[in-house]
């Protein structure tokens, strides 16, 4: 009998969650989504950003390149009708990119193809991102979309003479490699 009561008696407790504690519950959750989401929704634009600095870096090491076999860096296409594009194609080096090859950056020899210096120029080259040169310089930007980017900084205090020389200015969030 005395195990019977007992038994009646704990079947009396309640047994769920107070308001107090499903309310204190969501704010711990509200809290950590409100700390978490910010972060998770930057994570795209550093994608994005790194993704242009890597292309930019790819690209200097290709106008680097044809510098060792030119001696001078490709002029950008500025004037032909085509804005901010390399003109350092063909089989004399000069003509705009791409120019019949299989290939976006190649130059020399009876082809204008034997020669290759990047097989695929970055997608934004001549919109979001801009190559100018001089013989002596050349200067490709991009703006990159977190401003608070410390590479942006450190860039353009690498590049803003060399810029400068090309025919560039860099602003605000342009991040820059250059021949340095």
């Amino acid at each position: 009998m005395k195990s019977m009561m007992l038994n009646s008696k704990q079947s009396n407790k309640p047994y769920g969650f107070s308001l107090i504690e499903l309310l204190v519950a969501i704010a711990v959750i509200a809290t950590i989504i409100g700390l978490a989401l910010p972060n998770f929704l930057g994570a795209r634009t550093r994608a994005r950003d790194a993704r242009r600095k890597g292309e930019l870096s790819q690209l200097k090491t290709a106008v680097q390149l044809y510098y060792n076999d030119y001696k001078v860096f490709p002029p950008a296409a500025n004037g032909t009708g085509v804005t901010n594009y390399i003109a350092g194609c063909g089989t004399d080096g000069e003509t705009l990119c791409p120019a019949g090859c299989s290939v976006d950056f190649a130059a020399g020899a009876t082809t204008g193809c034997d020669t290759v210096y990047m097989t695929n120029f970055p997608g934004e080259l001549g919109t979001g991102m801009s190559y100018y040169s001089s013989s002596a310089d050349f200067c490709i930007k991009v703006s990159l979309e977190n401003v608070s980017d410390g590479d942006i900084t450190s860039s353009q205090g690498r590049c803003s003479a060399a810029c400068v020389r090309a025919g560039s200015v860099l602003s605000g969030a342009d991040y820059a490699v250059c021949s340095e």
